[in-house]
């Protein structure tokens, strides 16, 4: 099996934190050269020094807001400069919790730009050169209500569904290229994101933490929440020469707690 990514450079989102640098560390193990995306410089400099490099590849990072979709894409267009990426991992945080039916227009909008509008700008960016290699792997971090919509999160759920669709039609006009475009669904996950719904979960219950986690664990059927290496182990497998004829599929990663295939 063909896991090699020497010669192969991988461009992650919200590589400085959680399942991006996860995914970001297991790339750089392949032997990808990695550049991270985040919006700060110290922890992008911090993240970088755990990056593997034995296979003498060189690392670099973008500093760049998801709130600012146009600067994001300027930002990468002036970093390819003739290179190519031919891994694109679109990750960043998820919108704030709450009941679809309270958000504003403006939220919706927020989210969109953040997490549709983003990735549909770097994709445009990047698959040229992912043509003219006849290599392209993107795989969007989404989650596992493109499945099954979780309670509490309106906003998410519809923005999430909007990626997959949009990740699926792109399925669609890319394979032809050798460029595959997939999704992975992460289930409860250890990262900042999870602790968020833990608190409003506490909050909307009036549960104690302790009530809350463990409701949340009985759902799971390995009965534990996963580690950030876990999920960005299925996002580097999908990166991989391996991973060839997989194209437009959503990925659970989630223990088995989503009940539809």
């Amino acid at each position: 099996m063909n896991l090699a990514l020497e010669g192969k450079n991988a461009l992650v989102g919200g590589g400085s934190a959680g399942i991006g640098l996860a995914t970001a560390i297991e790339l750089s193990k392949l032997g990808a050269c990695v550049t991270l995306i985040s919006r700060t410089a110290s922890s992008l400099k911090k993240a970088l020094l755990l990056l593997d490099s034995s296979s003498g590849q060189q690392h670099s990072y973008i500093v760049a807001d998801y709130e600012k979709p146009d600067q994001l894409a300027n930002s990468v267009r002036s970093r390819l400069e003739g290179s190519v990426f031919h891994i694109l991992v679109n990750n960043t945080g998820g919108p704030a919790g709450g009941a679809l039916i309270n958000a504003a227009t403006s939220d919706l909008a927020s989210a969109l730009n953040n997490h549709l509008i983003c990735n549909h700008l770097l994709v445009q960016e990047l698959v040229p050169g992912m043509k003219n290699e006849g290599y392209g792997r993107i795989i969007n971090i989404i989650s596992t209500s493109v499945k099954e919509p979780i309670e509490g999160l309106g906003v998410s759920n519809t923005t999430r569904w909007a990626v997959a669709g949009w990740a699926k039609t792109l399925a669609g006009e890319l394979g032809q290229f050798g460029i595959t475009v997939n999704n992975v669904l992460p289930g409860y996950t250890h990262t900042a994101r999870l602790d968020e719904i833990i608190v409003k979960r506490v909050a909307a219950s009036g549960l104690s933490k302790e009530a809350v986690i463990q409701n949340m664990l009985n759902s799971v059927p390995a009965r534990r929440f996963a580690e950030p290496a876990e999920v960005a182990a299925a996002v580097a497998f999908l990166s991989t020469p391996a991973a060839s004829y997989i194209n437009g599929i959503n990925l659970p990663v989630d223990g088995g707690r989503t009940k539809s295939m």
